[in-house]
């Protein structure tokens, strides 16, 4: 399989030449204007709300490298978000841990739950892909609604607590809990980053792009699904985790359907394939909820399904991804 990966390069795949200096710069400048945004926007929102921009925006970033990179579309990601804000909140609780070692016990958990169910669901493709997530999705929905016991049934998970090696930030000040969760979000999205700029990312691609080719060149194309289906449920759990923390509570809201359809949401109208889309995407939705919500509107879908609607129609490929393409023919001679 090593061998495998190390001729990954040889494939060629449109748009992945090694960018010139130029490019180079580009990136580092938006890179930079990234970060600065990251640490400026808890004094531009309320704190709990760019921590919830964050967590979506890694969530939306997961579910790519699913549906961007590799072709897959999941209506199950819900599992590995609410599994792991479950279990994170569970540890946090019975184990007094710090909050950071709660989340990485959420994601390992998503991880090992999306094993099983990434070998059976890859066996499909298609609209049977994404029917055979959401019944997974919806099975464990079932299950932590009946195992009342450890999971407070409709009631949920009260009172998870914000340790920092026994300081609560929560209570402390809110501006100190979002600058302690951010490196974990930067990492989850530094992460996504190397898996689609490797060998590896670049064989989803192909597999994408041309999954006949790529298992007709050698590549095990079911293995590269399996894999990257969990490296996707691992960051949607980290996600998931650090979203119950910073709220202070897992209910089952967070493993019904629709938490799946918003991150397909997010991540379609920031635009799939590019990573920045999942920031833009979460950026948008948490932002419009948050104004509708403080305003009283009561009709909140239907704003945010009429955005939905003009943001598909004016930006084929996404918010992000139509202004790449369009900076890209204006440098292009």
């Amino acid at each position: 399989m090593t061998e495998a990966i190390s001729e990954a390069p040889k494939i060629e795949i449109a748009g992945t030449r090694r960018p010139g200096a130029g490019r180079n710069r580009f990136r580092w400048v938006l890179l930079a204007i990234g970060l600065v945004a990251a640490l400026a926007l808890p004094w531009f929102v309320y704190p709990p709300v760019a921590l919830d921009i964050a967590a979506w925006a890694l969530f939306a970033i997961a579910l790519d490298i699913l549906l961007g990179y590799t072709g897959l579309l999941s209506f199950g990601h819900a599992a590995f978000w609410g599994g792991s804000a479950y279990v994170t909140g569970l540890v946090a609780l019975h184990l007094g841990v710090p909050f950071p070692v709660a989340i990485l016990a959420g994601a390992v958990f998503a991880m090992l739950i999306a094993l099983p169910i990434g070998l059976l669901s890859v066996r499909r493709s298609g609209i049977y892909f994404a029917m055979v997530t959401l019944a997974f999705g919806q099975m464990l929905y079932f299950v932590a609604n009946q195992w009342r016991d450890v999971t407070g049934g409709e009631n949920g998970l009260q009172a998870i607590p914000t340790d920092f090696f026994g300081v609560d930030l929560v209570e402390t000040e809110s501006f100190y809990f979002y600058y302690a969760a951010l490196p974990i979000v930067l990492a989850g999205m530094w992460l996504a980053w190397r898996i689609v700029h490797s060998p590896f990312g670049r064989v989803l691609v192909a597999i994408r792009d041309n999954p006949a080719r790529a298992r007709a060149l050698g590549y095990n194309v079911q293995r590269y699904k399996v894999m990257a289906f969990v490296q996707s449920a691992g960051l949607a759990g980290v996600a998931g985790g650090l979203f119950s923390v910073s709220h202070g509570f897992a209910s089952l809201g967070e493993l019904y359907w629709t938490t799946s359809g918003k991150v397909v949401l997010i991540a379609v109208l920031g635009g799939i394939g590019t990573l920045w889309g999942g920031v833009i995407g979460a950026a948008l939705v948490v932002l419009l909820e948050d104004q509708l919500a403080t305003s009283g509107f009561e009709g909140v879908g239907i704003i945010t399904g009429a955005v939905f609607i003009v943001v598909v129609l004016a930006f084929r490929r996404g918010i992000w991804g139509t202004a790449r393409d369009a900076v890209r023919r204006r440098r292009s001679p």
